[in-house]
């Protein structure tokens, strides 16, 4: 689901990131029930409310190296 972006606090770039200035990926920790993920290039645009659990399985996922590019 996605949703206007609404001026939430404490935006930081993901870990998980690329280095380069161009894919910059922005959550938020402190939704109540999801993780909110945004385009840090677009930080007026819409943002994509993640449920804890599926972000928790993706990380997961990313770590272990189970999914491919």
């Amino acid at each position: 689901m996605t949703e206007r972006a609404t001026p939430l606090p404490n935006w930081r770039k993901s870990s998980y990131s690329g280095p380069e200035k161009d894919s910059c990926l922005e959550v938020q920790d402190h939704h109540p029930t999801a993780v909110p993920v945004r385009d840090s290039k677009v930080p007026g645009g819409p943002a994509l409310l993640i449920p804890a659990a599926g972000w928790t399985s993706f990380v997961e996922a990313v770590k272990r190296g189970a999914l491919s590019a």
